[in-house]
């Protein structure tokens, strides 16, 4: 019995910390921490998740001036929990990328990402 109350307690326990490290998607990386984004330039930005997203759930806007929010377009990367995101050519400026991102588990995680252009 001495043996048997420890090995209950970590069964118990296993399923509820396991639930919680994988409950949304994280963006763990993105392209923009490496690449700036060039005025009047389109360009594709990258960013990687900790888990599988499902795309036609998701959403993200691009945020500018005057908190205008403009839906962007996504595709799926080329590696599971990649997304692709299609920024239209910008004005130097401010901007952010709000996301909901819809995980392959059923959890929903809003963030956002800020960024500048410069001229």
């Amino acid at each position: 019995m001495r043996l048997l109350t420890p090995f209950l307690m970590v069964l118990l326990t296993f399923p509820v910390v396991n639930t919680v490290a994988l409950a949304h998607a994280v963006v763990t990386d993105h392209t923009l921490r490496i690449e700036s984004v060039r005025a009047n330039t389109a360009k594709k930005v990258e960013l990687a998740f900790n888990s599988k997203v499902e795309i036609g759930l998701s959403q993200i806007f691009l945020v500018s001036k005057g908190d205008k929010h403009t839906l962007l377009t996504l595709s799926k990367g080329e590696k599971k929990g990649y997304v692709n995101v299609d920024i239209p050519a910008l004005s130097p400026g401010d901007y952010a990328l709000r996301y909901k991102i819809f995980a392959a588990d059923g959890h929903i995680t809003e963030d956002v990402i800020h960024f500048s252009v410069k001229p």
